[in-house]
């Protein structure tokens, strides 16, 4: 090989390992962490809400005490379509004649 190629295939071999392998580390070291106690919240893990979230917003109202229903949207096709009467053909296909 030329020596060009050699190095071409360190770099492509080895070099580029590298930084597969401190993602491998860093992996295992986030996995193995041990969590600080110092940091700890005080309220034992509850999860609980300082505050309980308000009522939902009312729907509209319909009917006497409110707006009427939205109409229904016009139809897209308001004609009708009607079929093509058919005429009897006297003679046979593909001579021209009718």
């Amino acid at each position: 090989m030329r020596d060009g190629m050699e190095w071409a295939m360190f770099f492509l071999f080895v070099c580029l390992k590298v930084p597969l392998l401190a993602l491998c580390w860093l992996v295992w070291w986030a996995i193995h962490q041990v969590d600080d106690p110092a940091e700890e919240r005080g309220d034992g893990g509850s999860g609980r809400r300082p505050h309980p979230l308000g009522p939902l917003p009312r729907l509209p109202r319909r009917g006497p005490h409110g707006d009427p229903a939205p109409q229904s949207p016009p139809r897209v096709r308001t004609a009708a379509v009607r079929a093509r009467e058919l005429t009897e053909r006297t003679s046979s296909a593909g001579t021209g004649e009718r």
